[in-house]
């Protein structure tokens, strides 16, 4: 995804400029080519994982709310990048792809580091063996124990 889009913005911008009719047919083919790739990719890879995620990661408990507020905010930056494209690709011309692109290393990253694999784990068992082992995570966790104490510290 990220070579495709970085590939596209150095095409476009050597061979096209404004008001030109530069990009030849040879170079048009491979562009679409690799817009399909990074369809392609996205699909099989990221696109899924706004849905995946939330529906594995949220206890039983708020798992109808969290995918509600996934599915909002879903739609919602959907609608935002949508709006916005066109006066973006009037400003940025090729670098929009770079723009793009940038943003796809930075979401690569996170989820390198920051989304734990939970291949073959249970929905009850998520928080205890995901969430509380996670390095990062686990200091946003509370322990049932630690909440329990407060509640009975709160009722004297």
């Amino acid at each position: 995804m990220f070579l495709s889009q970085v590939v596209i913005a150095i095409i476009l911008g050597f061979k096209v400029a404004d008001h030109s009719d530069n990009l030849s047919k040879g170079y048009a083919i491979f562009v679409v080519i690799l817009v399909c790739t990074f369809v392609s990719a996205f699909a099989w890879s990221i696109g899924p994982l706004g849905w995946l995620i939330s529906s594995e990661i949220f206890p039983l408990e708020t798992r109808s709310a969290g995918q509600s507020v996934t599915v909002c905010v879903n739609l919602l930056f959907t609608f935002v990048i949508a709006q916005a494209f066109l006066s973006m690709l009037c400003h940025f011309k090729f670098g929009i792809f770079l723009f793009f692109s940038g943003w796809v290393f930075i979401m690569s990253i996170f989820v390198f580091f920051l989304v734990p694999e939970t291949k073959n784990i249970p929905i009850e068992e998520m928080i205890e063996r995901v969430w509380k082992q996670h390095w990062f995570w686990r200091r946003f966790v509370e322990d049932e124990y630690d909440n329990e104490k407060v509640n009975a510290d709160y009722q004297l």
